[in-house]
């Protein structure tokens, strides 16, 4: 079971299934800011860049969403989720709020099957219940081309890392299946 820290003390732990590198992202429903259902993971034929965060209603989470609505305008073949627990109504007025018009946001308040498919569900410390800061990068193919759980979950993840590898992922030289 793989763990981080909440406060640089705390450690936390995750539950779910753990994914690696090359595994195929498993396929799950969420729920989007308009209430319809909104598929995660899978073969979709353009790049997924997952972002799991606990809650847009934190500046960490804030800041995270801001940064990659902004990457998301320069991306092409490729679309930008953010998953929390955060319900969907609180979802939609971040995004109007923050003018965030670049990616999606999804919903996991229902089933938890996000968190617990991609091993990001924090099982206790204060923030139990919700999804841990983590990125997930699914090629067009579907397979896991990149993965970084933020070791601490108060912290933003590395960008740098995340957009070389979103650019890798979303290039239109490669079909996706030599990763």
């Amino acid at each position: 079971m793989a763990t981080v820290k909440f406060k640089g003390e705390l450690e936390v732990s995750l539950n779910g299934t753990e994914l690696n590198l090359g595994d195929i992202a498993p396929v799950v429903s969420a729920v989007a800011a308009d209430l319809s259902d909104i598929q995660i993971g899978g073969q979709k034929g353009k790049a997924q860049i997952i972002l799991s965060v606990p809650s847009l209603d934190t500046g960490v989470c804030a800041a995270e969403a801001r940064k990659f609505n902004e990457a998301a305008s320069k991306l092409d073949n490729a679309e930008v989720i953010v998953v929390s627990m955060d319900l969907p109504f609180a979802m939609k007025r971040f995004c109007t709020t923050e003018g965030i018009e670049n990616l999606k946001v999804a919903s996991d308040f229902r089933a938890k099957a996000f968190a617990k498919s991609y091993g990001v569900l924090q099982a206790n410390g204060p923030l139990a219940g919700l999804t841990a800061r983590a990125v997930f990068i699914v090629n067009p193919s579907g397979k896991i081309t990149y993965k970084e759980i933020v070791p601490e979950i108060t912290n933003e993840p590395n960008y740098d890392a995340v957009l070389a590898a979103a650019s890798e992922a979303t290039s239109t030289s490669c079909c996706g299946s030599c990763h």
